[in-house]
């Protein structure tokens, strides 16, 4: 669990120091910077979409996962636990900020190779190598989203504990369903969003993103049969 723990550090510590830096950003340079992350999180989605070997996969994965997380309506419960976070720290105008900074830095965070083949080795021989690394890119790229996204960053550590923690802590029993096939599918499937995440942050779309959340780990599944 250690790589887990400073890989959730290093995200704590970059979206503080990143909050810091926002409090300074006159709107006009903060409009700038949320374009320059969107770019930049759209190149990271198509580097990682590129992932995929089976396009059956990935359009099965984003069909059910769109039909579960729209059953169970993801995304409005995301928004609307983060407009409550607003309102208890008394800084909340009913923008979402909270709930859009939260969900763009989980799926950043929490989606690719590196996130499941690092907490794997973290847990099954305790080589921490891969989650370091992460960590330090993680710390980086939180301080620039918090800083154009807000609060909503901080919170993503919850969500880099939590999965990671998990996989790490369960790797003797998932380790077999998680082959380099599997890997790649979720990391296609992930990138997807993390495409249309960067089409909400550059005002081209207003997709739900949470709603197609369960695409991200179908693929495990799938890849059983095909």
């Amino acid at each position: 669990m250690l790589g887990v723990l400073v890989n959730t550090g290093t995200v704590i510590l970059g979206a503080l120091l990143g909050l810091l830096l926002k409090k300074g950003l006159p709107q006009r340079m903060a409009n700038a910077l949320t374009t320059a992350v969107g770019l930049a999180v759209l190149y990271i989605g198509i580097d990682g979409a590129l992932e995929g070997q089976n396009t059956l996969v990935l359009v099965l994965s984003l069909a059910i996962g769109a039909l579960i997380g729209t059953l169970l309506d993801l995304d409005r419960r995301v928004h609307a636990l983060g407009d409550k976070i607003e309102q208890l720290a008394a800084k909340g105008n009913g923008d979402g900020k909270v709930a859009e900074g939260f969900v763009s830095a989980s799926l950043l965070f929490c989606v690719g190779a590196m996130t499941v083949v690092g907490s794997l080795q973290s847990g099954l021989s305790g080589n921490h190598e891969m989650l370091f690394t992460k960590s330090i890119l993680d710390f980086i790229s939180s301080i620039v989203l918090a800083s154009a996204l807000g609060a909503g960053v901080l919170l993503s550590s919850v969500s880099v504990l939590v999965l990671q923690g998990s996989i790490a802590l369960l790797a003797q029993f998932i380790a077999p369903y998680l082959g380099e096939y599997a890997v790649a599918e979720m990391t296609c499937a992930g990138s997807v969003l993390i495409i249309a995440l960067a089409l909400n942050l550059l005002k081209i779309t207003n997709i739900k993103i949470m709603n197609f959340l369960p695409a991200v780990f179908l693929p495990i599944l799938l890849c059983m049969f095909m």
